[in-house]
């Protein structure tokens, strides 16, 4: 299998250049943050579901990733168990259609695969079925997102995200 490192969660900038985007943007008070932790990049926060809130989400700067010709991604990491998105977008605009697949956060650090045909072209959580096919050479920025009405405290340890391409024959 190879790889290629996409962002390094354990680099003293990991974290730069990436924004939380919370419920606060249609009136939640869910609040979320990435930042370097000893040797980790840890995204972090609390989701609320008053005000009729319930996500909290962090999302890199427009990029090019340089993803075409890889299967998909995978992060190493060390949660709390709760689910999380990952999310992809093939534009930098601030809304439009986000491509996303759900994960599980293991409790103890261990990776997490994603293969891009898991990825569900959705808009504001909706999915959007006439959305045009995943490209993994148009990505302009990644992102990670709890919602799903998980509310409460939320905490989880990024060390790597790397694209994977599987072996050919």
């Amino acid at each position: 299998m190879e790889r290629s490192r996409v962002v390094d969660f354990t680099a003293s900038d990991a974290a730069r250049g990436w924004s939380a985007i919370d419920d606060v943007v249609m009136g939640g008070v869910s609040a979320s943050r990435l930042a370097l932790e000893g040797d980790r990049t840890v995204f972090s926060g609390r989701v609320s579901l008053d005000h009729g809130g319930g996500f909290a989400s962090v999302r890199s700067a427009p990029s090019d990733f340089a993803l075409a010709g890889f299967d998909g991604l995978e992060l190493e990491l060390a949660g709390d168990g709760r689910r999380y998105r990952l999310n992809a977008r093939l534009d930098a605009a601030f809304d439009g259609v986000t491509y996303q697949a759900e994960f599980v956060a293991p409790r103890a650090r261990s990776s997490v695969r994603i293969p891009f045909t898991e990825l569900r072209p959705t808009w504001r959580g909706r999915p959007v079925p006439d959305a045009a096919p995943f490209d993994p050479a148009r990505v302009a920025t990644l992102g990670l997102l709890i919602g799903a009405r998980q509310a409460g405290d939320f905490r989880l340890e990024l060390f790597a995200l790397d694209a994977y391409r599987a072996s050919r024959r």
